[in-house]
């Protein structure tokens, strides 16, 4: 009962500073129907955020035995943004990258290569190369990854500084959302661990290479229960035991467990909680708290989703076929996944009048549709809302993870504005921008407008 009241304390701060934000942006010209306004931009709740960091820091440091290494990397692919990588690694977090482009942000950030990890299934040559060079860890994806590393390993004078191990698919089964699901039978990621003779491979690999100290899963994501992740998890620390027992030694000491904690997009409340995820790991495999394993994790969604929030100018309302419909300029290039597989990623819609105060009245069915010129670009369908007209704005919360930090430039539809606010003690409101709008010119740019005479 007190943890419950705990998460809904926590969602009621959270709605508590959205809409003062929501008022502020409009008051300070970020967002709406003023001239010179935005009619798209994207906030953070830096508040949130911090929260959420210290939320999981926090839940591990209880579990786990005085002294275990532990280092917790956000996955950058979740919020690519160099600000949020700056602010999660002052909150004690490093980062998880998975291309080139994903260290290049992290570095710029100031995250140092010993908090920083290399997870990818199709790394290059030079990658793998940069990554040893700087020290950072790897976890290799699959045996001719393995057999590359052993051509670079194997030509230098002494081990590698950078820690390096292999990342196992327990085969567990999928969750709700087979396109996110990465532990099935057929899974792309990382050596099937119950195929035929892939447990004793994996066994003599690490007996032939002194050099592989770690073991890498990631089981969980968005539509996977607790129960499902932590059983991947428990097969990951049996294998540990395994090779260290034929080895004779503690070769493997480090668990890289991954993230995939789901997020709850139906209400302001964060469930399931990092406690709640701890809790359910300690109780499939006790002994991965005991300290004989320093720990990695890999969390990205879970840590910044509930804390983001898109703003759209209503542009126009229309009926088409008795269906009311509003016009906005928020749809698939800052919700890409909700336009096209809408059913496994519903949002909320919350609406504001023109000067940014949550709107009320009667509700009316509404699609609430986006700018782009495809059918499809909807971000709900027959939603039951106070009657929208055009000047208004749609909120579109728990959007801070994999929504409109990850831009889709269909119909070259520019990147929006993003900017984190905190809200002081006396309440106001202050703003910092994260990423500038993009404009056209850069638009252009993109799209070889230097160019132009290239294929005549």
């Amino acid at each position: 009962m007190a943890a419950n009241s705990e998460v809904k304390g926590v969602a009621a701060s959270a709605a508590g500073r959205r809409d003062p934000a929501v008022r502020a942006a409009v008051e300070q010209g970020l967002v709406g129907a003023a001239d010179g306004a935005e009619p798209l931009v994207c906030l953070l709740d830096v508040a949130g955020i911090r929260a959420s960091a210290a939320a999981l820091t926090g839940a591990f440091a209880a579990a786990l035995a005085p002294g275990t290494p532990v280092l917790h990397a956000f996955a950058v692919k979740a919020a690519p943004l160099v600000p949020v990588l700056r602010l999660l690694a002052d909150a004690g977090l490093g980062c998880e990258v998975a291309s080139p482009g994903e260290l290049a942000l992290a570095r710029a950030a100031g995250v140092p290569a010993d908090r920083t990890v290399l997870d990818s299934p199709a790394k290059t040559p030079a990658e793998l190369r940069e990554a040893l060079a700087l020290g950072i860890a790897v976890n290799a994806d699959n045996p001719q990854e393995l057999a590359r590393l052993d051509g670079l390993v194997g030509r230098a004078a002494t081990p590698p500084a950078a820690p390096i191990g292999l990342r196992i698919n327990p085969q567990t089964g999928a969750g709700a959302i087979d396109a996110l699901s990465t532990a099935t039978a057929t899974s792309k990621f990382g050596i099937a661990l119950r195929d035929p003779g892939a447990r004793a491979w994996l066994v003599r690999a690490y007996l032939d290479r002194p050099w592989l100290t770690r073991l890498h899963i990631h089981s969980g994501s968005q539509g996977v229960p607790l129960a499902l992740i932590a059983e991947g998890v428990r097969e990951l620390h049996a294998l540990a035991e395994e090779i260290n027992a034929a080895a004779g030694r503690r070769q493997v000491d480090t668990l890289d467990i991954g993230g995939g904690l789901p997020v709850n997009f139906a209400s302001d409340e964060e469930t399931p909680t990092f406690a709640r995820y701890v809790a359910a790991l300690r109780e499939a495999v006790p002994a991965l708290f005991d300290g004989s394993y320093g720990l990695v994790t890999e969390f990205g969604r879970s840590l910044l989703a509930k804390h983001g929030l898109v703003l759209a100018r209503v542009e126009y309302t229309k009926t088409s076929g008795s269906r009311s419909i509003a016009l906005t300029h928020a749809g698939v290039q800052v919700a890409t996944r909700t336009a096209y597989a809408p059913a496994a990623w519903p949002v909320r819609i919350l609406p504001y009048d023109a000067k940014g105060a949550p709107k009320t009245g009667d509700p009316v069915a509404q699609d609430i549709a986006g700018p782009a010129c495809f059918a499809g670009d909807l971000l709900a369908t027959a939603r039951e809302l106070p009657r929208l007209a055009p000047g208004d704005l749609i909120g579109v919360p728990d959007t801070g993870a994999y929504f409109f930090t990850a831009h889709y430039g269909y119909n070259s539809l520019p990147r929006p504005a993003v900017h984190g606010f905190t809200v002081t003690e006396s309440g106001e409101v202050r703003f910092r921008l994260v990423r500038p709008a993009q404009d056209v010119s850069a638009i252009v740019a993109e799209a070889g407008g230097d160019l132009r005479d290239a294929l005549l």
